[in-house]
Formats: C-alpha cells, sequence, structure tokens
C-alpha cells in the first residue's frame, strides 16, 4: 500500500485496532480508483475535532485522499465482515461497498473510524457496484450533520467527493464518495456474524474488543458481557427516545444498522416528520410499515433481543441461565425506554422532573396532533415560541382543555415561567432538514451542479434551536406541492 500513499501536514494519526483483529472480522481490499475526483464539500470542522488540518490541503489531494485515489499516512484499507436482519430475513453482509482505513486518534485521545463509503466493490459486494450517487451520500452528509447539531449521538461526514465517473441506478446518475466519521462501525450484526459462523472466540474476541474501545468501565466488571448487554440496550432506549423527540424516522432499523456504540448509522431512506402520524414512513423499500416512526421503540427492542441471542455463549456456559439472564433483562428494555422517551417528551413541553404520571398528558397531546395531521416541528416550536389562541388549531376546544392541564401541571413543578421556556427551547427545534429543502439541494445537486442550496442548507441546520429570520426559509413546513412521500437508500 506504501506505493499510494500521500503525506501532507494534516494531522492524520491513525491506528489500525481493527485490522489487527484475526481474519474473520475482515478483508483486505483497496479503493477503486476513480477518475476525475473533486470535493463536493469538506467538513473543516470537524477535522478540528479529529485533529486534521484539512484547510493545508489543497483541493486536488483533498479530492485524491476522499475519492481513495491516495491514502493517508498510516492507512490500512480493509472492509467489515458483519451480518444482519434486513426487514426481519437473516443475511450474511459485510462492507459491500465502503472501506475502513483505520482509526483516528484525536487530540483527547478517542479513537474515530474513518470510512470511505462508495468506494468500489469488495469481497461483501454480493454482485453490487460497490459505488454511490452524489445524491445519497450528499443526504447522507445533511442528515448526520444535522442530527449532531441537534444534540443526537450520530455518525458524521467528513467530505463527499464526486468521481467524475457514473453510476447506473434508474438512470445515469453522478458518482460520489463519502468519508464517514464513527466512534465505530461494530454493529449488532458484527456479533451476528460470528454467532452465524459458531466462532464462540471470535464472539468473545469481539466483545473484549468492544468494551475496551467503547466501555472501557466495564472491563474489571465480573459480568461484564452481562454488563455490555444492559449498557447496549440503555444506550439503544436512550438513542430512539431521542429520535422520538424531533421526529426522525431513520427508514431502515436492520440489525446491521444498529451501532453498539448507541450512535445512528446509516442514513438511507430516513427522513424528518411534516405531518404528525406514528404509521408514518418514507422509505420506498418499507412497504409494509414494518420501520413506521411509531414503529421505531419496539424494532429497537427486537433488534436488541437478537444482539442478546448472540450473546448467550459469554452469559453464562449453561445455556438455560444464559437464556433466563437474557429474558430477564430484556424485560426491562420498555420501562427503560419509558423513561427515557418521559424525559425527552417531557423536555418539550417544559417539564425537567417528567415521570409517568405525565404519560397521559402527553399522549393525549399526541393523539390529539396525529388526528388533525398537525406539523410536528411546527407545532411544538409554536407552543414554545409563541402562539394566538384565537387561531387554528390553537382555537379549538380539545387543545384548550390540554392547555388548561399544562398549565396546571407547570405550575405544580413550582419552575418560573423562564426556566421552563428555555427547557422548551433547547428541546424543540426550530429547524429540521425538511424533506422538501433537502431534496431541493440534492435535486441541485446532482442535476444542475448548483451547490449553492446545499451550502444554504448546512449553514441552517448548524443552529437548529435559533428562531432567526435568516432560518424562517428552512423552518417552513412544505406546501401539498412540496410533500415528499418517499426516499430511497441509494443501493
Amino acid at each position: 500500500m506504501s506505493d499510494q500513499s500521500v503525506s501532507k501536514p494534516v494531522g492524520w494519526n491513525l491506528e489500525a485496532t481493527y485490522a489487527a483483529l484475526p481474519p474473520p472480522f475482515f478483508s483486505a481490499v483497496l479503493p477503486t480508483q476513480v477518475a476525475r475526483p473533486e470535493v463536493i464539500v469538506l467538513n473543516e470542522d470537524l477535522g478540528k475535532e479529529l485533529g486534521l488540518n484539512l484547510s493545508s490541503l489543497n483541493r486536488d489531494d483533498a479530492a485524491a485522499i476522499f475519492s481513495g485515489n491516495k491514502l493517508p499516512t498510516g492507512a490500512v484499507s480493509i472492509a467489515q465482515a458483519y451480518a444482519g436482519h434486513q426487514f426481519g430475513g437473516f443475511t450474511m453482509l459485510g462492507d459491500g461497498r465502503a472501506v475502513l482505513l483505520g482509526e483516528q486518534r484525536n487530540p483527547s485521545g478517542s479513537l474515530y473510524d474513518i470510512q470511505l463509503k462508495g468506494s468500489g466493490p469488495t469481497k461483501y459486494s454480493r454482485r453490487g457496484d460497490g459505488r454511490a450517487a452524489v445524491g445519497p451520500m450528499l443526504r447522507e452528509y445533511i442528515i448526520s450533520e444535522a442530527m449532531h447539531f441537534l444534540g443526537i449521538p450520530t455518525t458524521r461526514s467528513l467530505a463527499v467527493v464526486s468521481t467524475g465517473e457514473p453510476v447506473y441506478r434508474d438512470e445515469a446518475l453522478p458518482g460520489a464518495v463519502l468519508t464517514r466519521i464513527a466512534s465505530s462501525h461494530i454493529r449488532v450484526g458484527t456479533f451476528q456474524y460470528f454467532a452465524a459462523i459458531r466462532d464462540n472466540a471470535g464472539l468473545q474476541t469481539l466483545a473484549d474488543y468492544t468494551i475496551n474501545r467503547h466501555y472501557p468501565d466495564l472491563i474489571s466488571s465480573e459480568d461484564k458481557y452481562i454488563d455490555l448487554l444492559k449498557t447496549v440496550i440503555d444506550k439503544q432506549a436512550s438513542l430512539i427516545s431521542h429520535w422520538m423527540r424531533v421526529g426522525f424516522v431513520h427508514g431502515v432499523m436492520n440489525t446491521d444498522n444498529v451501532a453498539i456504540s448507541g450512535e445512528t448509522i446509516d442514513y438511507g431512506p430516513c427522513a424528518f416528520l411534516d405531518r404528525y402520524h406514528p404509521h408514518t414512513v418514507f422509505s420506498s423499500i418499507d412497504h409494509g410499515g414494518r420501520y413506521a416512526f411509531g414503529n421505531q421503540p419496539s424494532i429497537c427492542h427486537w433488534n436488541l433481543v437478537r444482539f442478546a441471542e448472540t450473546l448467550l455463549p459469554l452469559l453464562h456456559q449453561e445455556e438455560g441461565e444464559a437464556i433466563r439472564i437474557a429474558t430477564e433483562i430484556l424485560e426491562g428494555y420498555r420501562a427503560l425506554f419509558e423513561t427515557h422517551w418521559l424525559v425527552q417528551m417531557g423536555r418539550k413541553i417544559g417539564l425537567e422532573d417528567a415521570n409517568v404520571s405525565d404519560k397521559p398528558l402527553i399522549d393525549e397531546l399526541l393523539q390529539w396532533m396525529s388526528e388533525e395531521l398537525l406539523d410536528y416541528t411546527t407545532f411544538f416550536s409554536q407552543l414554545t415560541r409563541g402562539f394566538d389562541t384565537t387561531m387554528e388549531p390553537f382555537n379549538q376546544r380539545r387543545f384548550l382543555s390540554w392547555h388548561d392541564a399544562w398549565q396546571s401541571r407547570l405550575k405544580q413543578s413550582g419552575r418560573p415561567d423562564s426556566a421552563v421556556v428555555k427547557t422548551m427551547e433547547n428541546a424543540n427545534p426550530f429547524v429540521i432538514p425538511r424533506n422538501h429543502r433537502v431534496e431541493e439541494a440534492l435535486e441541485a445537486a446532482t442535476y444542475r451542479n448548483d451547490l449553492e442550496p446545499l451550502h444554504r442548507l448546512l449553514k441552517a441546520i448548524r443552529s437548529p434551536y435559533e428562531a432567526t429570520q435568516d432560518n424562517a426559509y428552512f423552518a417552513s413546513p412544505p406546501a401539498a406541492t412540496q410533500q415528499v412521500y418517499q426516499t430511497f437508500c441509494g443501493t
């Protein structure tokens, strides 16, 4: 690989801890060379957090590195093996269009995966071309950055580079490579891979690596694998509660898209709610509504059951006892999720001490919103930042009755109005990456090579809780002709 490496005073501090694991974990592969790489967007602020001075790169060198044409100093390029339940059916998978270059150790000492997505075929491509189109890669850049600034655990995007080559889907589209940053790419599906090949030694190696990398406080635990299961359950329950707070619909909650770190990963056919309804689905491939907005908490539980199944050999040497332990832990998920959900939804209505007795108040509001098909973000923003009870929908008797109960509950909390408003302002975004604005930016970039809508949107999502005039354009709900009903994964 040395003949492909490039050395620049950028600050690369790459390690190869995953590539040091045994062969079943990955397959060595180089990114496929592309014809004419050009930088579309480069995240210099994220680069600084990683200890990288991306401004020291000229555009040609940046395009070469983030397309995979040249490898940064210290890179060891691999594709990771994993499996997964996709829409309920089990499949052996792996990085079919992505390569891991290594882990960047940032100035504070934390490791972050540097992965190229859309970088060509690998051993795991399953007859796919390993490529990606500009639109889906920019979608991941936009949504992952939006999630970060909304305060939700997420992978992030360092760059999108066009390849100068077409990608063939329903039509010929310009190709692109995304550089994804993650605490790691270890998934529920990674554990499923070793369970499927009945490699208990590999499973234990994976569990130990995961604990060492993500949860070092568990290393000295007498029951570290039990504690790992409990920790991952808590992380996922918390994550999904955040999704519900902002109206995020992941779209493909397959087990290979569940990160053990607790980060949101894989922004394919994802979107944010406009009109609120728990049955909302955007994914063009989710025909049965398996991953609808309101199903996300229960699907999370289903995925965690699959994770627990893989850990059984590590939980106890007797299978029956291992099953008992896992079952007991999993039975606590719903109460745990509800606790996290009450915290998030309570904050949306100004409560810092929301508890189970507040659930009927929150449920009543959501039921009314779904029946009225109110815009999720706009409604809560108006509730936070001021509304007129003489105007629809705030003049409805049902809302006014709820409003009285809400005000009574706020008085009971004893907090001053200013504190209540501050809580709501920090929980209810003014701006989300509205589906029609995302599509506007993607269409301009894909078909007209016009990046202005993209950069305007990226600027707005950096301050999602600020109700400013500059953000007003991106806060507006779609008109009837702008409704986006389907999104696509891009593979």
